[in-house]
């Protein structure tokens, strides 16, 4: 009935911050973390591990950075079985950013990366691992790689120490037989390493295609509470326990702060399946023209975008 070696993984304050510049209530935070730990969530992404250099933390909010004591103030010595996670951008953090983990509450580094920063990616992951890290690398925008290019960074993340690859579909352009292709490819250059997958729901495939993921042996699947991410969001949390069927995982908690806290706050931040977003998507663009659009007063006029997209590439 269900897979006992899945690990599940909340992302919820991450890439929903990606929504509203990480500017989360300590309260929301706190209701999530409380939910992760008694729905029996593996790891919660808390935010990203970012430098000062790149951000000002006047237009940003703290989970941008995670900082030791905004993390102690959300979990105190977070002495439950939930492992806490922060993703951190190549380019966007520098090495003394993270310190030895021994010092630290969080569990796991997760690099971000595109494919022509595979070799950094690999050098800040075994960093973080020296430093007593769990670490993942996570490409991005897998869906505009070209083969030999992602076959190259395969070979090189093949012969490194990190022990988890993700699949991510970036631009939530993918459909269940690019997840199968691709993860059998990630499966044949990394034995032994356990594939991940991130997806975004563009084309309304978020939930199907992390279910492919899992009917293919992945097993490190993201979600979040009620989709909540970047543009159109991400495979719902509360869905995806209910496909695991893991007697471990409870869904009452994560109900709870859907009630309490995430139905009003999509009335103000417009994530989730929105007809720019499936115009990028389909499109297999970056969904930071159709966001800007969303933020526009033209929001509605979809035939505009259209458009404004096709006179990029036919659709």
């Amino acid at each position: 009935m269900f897979r006992e070696e899945i690990k599940v993984l909340d992302c919820t304050i991450r890439d929903g911050g990606l929504m509203n510049n990480w500017r989360f209530t300590d309260k929301f935070v706190k209701a999530v973390y409380d939910a992760c730990v008694a729905s029996g969530i593996d790891y919660m992404e808390i935010g990203y591990k970012s430098s000062e250099k790149s951000f000002s933390r006047k237009e940003v909010g703290c989970w941008k950075f995670c900082d030791e004591n905004d993390l102690r103030r959300i979990t105190g010595d977070n002495n439950t079985n939930l492992k806490l996670s922060a993703m951190a951008d190549i380019g966007r953090v520098e090495p003394e950013d993270i310190i030895p983990a021994e010092e630290s509450l969080l569990d796991m580094i997760r690099v971000a990366a595109y494919v022509h920063q595979m070799d950094k990616a690999i050098w800040l992951a075994e960093h973080c691992i020296d430093k007593g890290y769990e670490a993942t690398i996570n490409l991005m925008a897998v869906s505009t790689v070209m083969e030999r290019d992602l076959e190259e960074a395969l070979v090189d993340v093949a012969k490194s120490k990190v022990p988890v690859f993700y699949l991510v579909d970036s631009y939530g352009s993918m459909y269940c037989e690019q997840i199968e292709l691709l993860v059998r490819k990630y499966q044949k250059y990394l034995p032994g390493k356990t594939i991940g997958v991130h997806m975004h729901n563009n084309m309304q495939l978020a939930f199907s295609n992390t279910v492919s993921g899992i009917i293919y042996d992945c097993n490190m699947v993201d979600a979040t509470f009620l989709g909540m991410g970047r543009g159109a969001g991400n495979c719902p949390l509360e869905l995806l326990l209910s496909f695991l069927k893991n007697p471990k995982f409870k869904i009452k908690p994560i109900l709870q702060v859907i009630q309490d806290y995430i139905l009003d706050m999509q009335k103000e931040v417009d994530w989730g399946y929105h007809i720019p977003y499936l115009i990028s998507g389909a499109l297999n663009q970056h969904p930071r023209t159709a966001m800007k659009w969303m933020e526009g007063e033209n929001k509605n006029d979809l035939v505009s975008f259209f458009n404004q997209m096709n006179d990029k590439m036919d659709l």
